[in-house]
C-alpha cells in the first residue's frame, strides 16, 4: 500500500520545529527515522496531513558523556549507538540492545528518539530505558520538561508526551556492571516475541543493584521492580533467579498474535529472562 497525501516540512532548528508543530496542531506528525510511522501511514492507521522531519536538526544528533552522566540526542541512530566507543564504555548494554534491532539498513536510519517516543510495545529501547532508569526530555510550546522512562508509557501508542511536544533527548547514568539484553524473535528483523533487559551490580555481599525490564509482553514495557528487589535482597542463585522470574511472569499480559499464542510467549519470556539474569551476573 501507499500513504495518503501529505505536506512535507524540514525545519532546520528545534525552535522552528516546535513552532511549526504548534501551528499545524493535530494534523501534523513529527518523523525521525520513519520506521514506525511510515508503515502505519501505508496501512492508513495514521493519516497526517503534514510531516515534520527532524533530520536537518543537528543539535539532536549528539552523544555526550560527562563523568557518570550520559545524554543522547533523539536523532542519534541505532548505528551511531553501536559504533560510539565512549558510549559502549559507559553503557555497554546500549550497544547490545541496538545490535538486535531489525537489520543494518534499518539501524542506519532508525533513531533512539523515534524508538522510545511513539509507545510501540514491540520496540526494544523503551524497556532498556526503563532498565537504565532513563529520563526523557520533552520540548513544546510551554517550554522544556523531563519525564522518567518508568512513568512515560501509559498504553500501546499512548505516552506522557503531549501532541505538541517533541522528545529531544534521552539521559541516564553510566552503568558498567553486569548487563544483558536477551531477545527471542521469529527471524532477523522481527519484533521480539519476548525480550529482557537486565543490569546487575555485584559486591562482596552479593547483588547491590538490580534492574529488570521486559519487551513486548504487554501493551507497555514492563519494569519488574519486585523481581529486581528479590535479587538485591536474596542474592543471585538458582532459587532467587527462579523466584525473580516467577515474580516477573506475574506482571506480563501477552496476547495471541502472529508471533504465537499467549502461553507460548509466557514460556519464552521465562526462558529469556532466566538467561538474561545469568548472563548479566556472569559479566558482573
Amino acid at each position: 500500500m501507499i500513504t495518503g497525501t501529505f505536506e512535507y516540512h524540514q525545519p532546520e532548528s528545534l525552535p522552528a520545529a516546535v513552532t511549526l508543530l504548534s501551528q499545524l496542531g493535530d494534523e501534523a506528525r513529527v518523523i525521525a527515522g520513519g520506521h514506525s510511522l511510515i508503515p502505519m501511514m501505508k496501512l492508513r492507521l495514521a493519516t497526517p496531513e503534514h510531516l515534520i522531519d527532524l533530520q536537518a536538526i543537528d543539535t539532536l544528533k549528539s552523544i555526550s558523556i560527562d563523568g557518570g552522566s550520559v545524554r543522547v540526542g533523539a536523532m542519534v541512530t541505532q548505528s551511531d549507538l553501536i559504533t560510539h566507543e565512549a558510549l559502549f564504555t559507559a553503557a555497554p548494554i546500549v550497544r547490545e540492545t541496538a545490535l538486535q534491532i531489525a537489520d543494518p539498513q534499518v539501524r542506519y536510519m532508525g533513531t533512539i528518539g523515534g524508538n522510545v517516543a511513539n509507545g510501540d510495545p514491540g520496540n526494544d529501547m523503551p524497556a532498556l530505558m526503563q532498565c537504565l532508569d532513563a529520563t526523557f526530555t520533552l520540548v513544546g510550546p510551554d517550554g522544556e520538561r523531563t519525564v522518567a522512562a518508568r512513568e512515560f508509557y501509559e498504553a500501546a501508542y499512548f505516552t506522557a508526551r503531549d501532541d505538541l511536544e517533541i522528545l529531544t533527548e534521552v539521559s541516564f547514568s553510566a552503568c558498567t556492571g553486569g548487563y544483558a539484553y536477551e531477545k527471542q524473535k521469529r527471524k532477523i528483523g522481527d519484533y521480539a516475541t519476548a525480550a529482557a533487559a537486565v543490569l546487575l551490580t555485584k559486591n562482596a555481599d552479593g547483588c547491590s543493584h538490580a534492574a529488570i525490564a521486559l519487551t513486548n509482553l504487554a501493551d507497555t514495557p514492563i519494569y519488574c521492580e519486585d523481581a529486581s528487589q528479590q535479587l538485591m535482597t536474596h542474592g543471585v542463585s538458582d532459587s532467587s533467579i527462579r523466584d525473580a522470574v516467577t515474580s516477573a511472569m506475574g506482571q506480563i499480559d501477552p496476547v495471541d498474535d502472529n508471533r504465537g499464542p499467549a502461553e507460548f510467549k509466557k514460556h519464552a519470556a521465562a526462558i529469556i529472562l532466566d538467561r538474561a539474569i545469568r548472563n548479566a551476573w556472569a559479566r558482573a
